[in-house]
């Protein structure tokens, strides 16, 4: 897959979670809205009905006044059933006479501000909160009746506030959260004239409502959050692949070109030992058939490298513990390493510090893992490479370090070092052959021991891979795993 088709990917897929996101959005507000809508309706009607009721009982107050004030008892136990709105009667006269002869109380001759004094703050009360509640709106709120004549609240959430009629003792500021009422209806109201309103405010109404959906925002997050974990997952396993499939890519080729070179070699060897001219002098027979044989030697331990990583992979690797001294395999890699290291100009340097040297290992494997770091060492060190092996005795074990004056490696190469067939790029440097097994395989046997490593590198400052392995072994043999 190539790179034009991975961006395409990522673009559709990150246009598909925006038009799903705004989707989500333009109905998750239209539900808000709607949720507002019905909110507001609620609340009109219980204020309707607070309207009537508080009507109701205001005139049945004053006709109990009324006949109190005669000394007479209320004409009906069921209120103001005895009103007599339609009586003509002056304004100033609140008796009337009906065709008994008997005084009748006349609601008319009130104006709408007295009404509007005598409003009942308990029953006021218990009227607002039974109408919200019939109407499900069970939310804090704060409530206010404001009158216009004094410009003044003379009742608050239950109790008088101000002396209607006195105006020294009215105050003249209204509560905050009432002058941003959303709600008000108002009381005793004509054609022409209101001598005030209630105010209904509600300072949790926007958390009451979207306390509703709570439960589709939380699962629409974490839906949502899902295929965004999701998408980046896929685009980064396609990435990873893509780098894989690279990686195998040049082993194949590396792989490819390390067969052909002693294959070659052997081909001509043995077409040379087949010439006449050539069997017949024994000197150079002999030459050919150990060029076939150095050749062979060559492919075969090619072949073993393979081998034996296929072997880390299937975990059936056995390792054997023995007390070993890691002084004495250091000193004996360095043997090996030495030749190729002077020939270039350069030299090893070691500074074996650790006083008890020794621990448990598998001795071929331990060896193995410093040679494959010091042939590391000196592959990536184009020009007079100066290896140094540092060993000291740290908790619980020994530490051990080979640092080199190589091409060092960038910080995604260090992440990536440890993976099967990955080559650190090497600019100009051509003639770096290998599979890109070698820390694969350092990596999985340093685990197997029960021990770490880690790199520090920069480009152009060379690298330090610093190894700790333990003391002790929890079993004698153990199985990769």
């Amino acid at each position: 897959m190539n790179k034009r088709i991975i961006i395409g990917i990522i673009i559709i897929m990150t246009l598909s979670l925006i038009g799903v996101g705004v989707i989500q959005y333009y109905w998750v507000m239209k539900a808000v809205n709607l949720d507002v809508k019905n909110f507001n309706d609620k609340v009109t009607i219980a204020l309707n009905n607070v309207k009537k009721k508080i009507t109701i009982d205001t005139e049945k107050l004053l006709e109990q006044r009324f006949f109190e004030e005669l000394g007479m008892p209320p004409p009906g136990k069921d209120g103001i059933t005895n009103i007599q709105h339609e009586l003509k009667i002056d304004s100033n006269d609140k008796i009337g006479k009906n065709q008994s002869n008997t005084p009748a109380f006349n609601i008319k001759s009130y104006n709408q501000d007295e009404l509007l004094e005598n409003i009942d703050n308990v029953f006021l009360d218990k009227t607002l909160r039974a109408e919200l509640a019939f109407n499900n709106l069970d939310l804090q709120y704060e409530y206010g009746v404001y009158s216009h004549e004094f410009k003044s609240y003379f009742i608050e959430n239950g109790s008088y506030t101000a002396t209607i009629g006195d105006t020294s003792k009215s105050s003249n500021v209204a509560n905050v959260n009432l002058l941003k009422a959303e709600f008000k209806i108002p009381l005793f109201d004509n054609e022409s004239y209101s001598p005030g309103h209630l105010n209904l405010y509600f300072p949790r109404k926007k958390s009451f409502i979207w306390s509703n959906f709570v439960g589709i925002l939380l699962s629409s997050t974490i839906f949502t959050g899902l295929i965004l974990f999701c998408f980046i997952y896929t685009i980064w396993v396609i990435i990873f692949q893509k780098k894989i499939s690279e990686i195998k890519t040049d082993f194949i080729n590396n792989m490819t070109h390390e067969f052909k070179t002693p294959i070659a070699t052997i081909s001509l060897a043995s077409d040379s030992i087949l010439n006449p001219s050539i069997l017949q002098n024994q000197d150079k027979v002999q030459r050919f058939i150990g060029i076939i044989k150095q050749e062979n030697t060559r492919m075969l331990d090619l072949v073993e490298r393979i081998l034996q990583m296929a072997q880390i992979e299937k975990k059936n690797v056995q390792l054997k513990y023995n007390e070993i001294n890691i002084h004495d395999i250091i000193e004996d890699a360095i043997v090996n390493a030495e030749l190729k290291i002077q020939t270039k100009g350069g030299q090893i340097i070691t500074e074996l510090n650790a006083n008890d040297p020794y621990i448990s290992a598998d001795e071929t494997h331990l060896a193995s893992i410093i040679n494959n770091l010091l042939d590391n060492a000196e592959k990536y060190t184009p020009e007079t490479p100066i290896i140094i092996i540092k060993t000291k005795n740290v908790k619980g074990g020994v530490q051990f370090s080979i640092t080199d004056n190589g091409l060092g490696m960038s910080k995604e190469d260090v992440k990536m070092a440890f993976e099967k067939f990955y080559r650190a790029h090497t600019g100009n440097l051509h003639d770096v052959k290998g599979f890109g097994l070698g820390l694969s395989y350092v990596k999985a046997m340093v685990d197997a021991h029960h021990g770490t490593i880690h790199i520090e590198s920069e480009p152009n400052k060379g690298s330090t891979f610093i190894i700790f392995l333990p003391k002790q072994q929890n079993i004698v043999k153990k199985e990769i795993n």
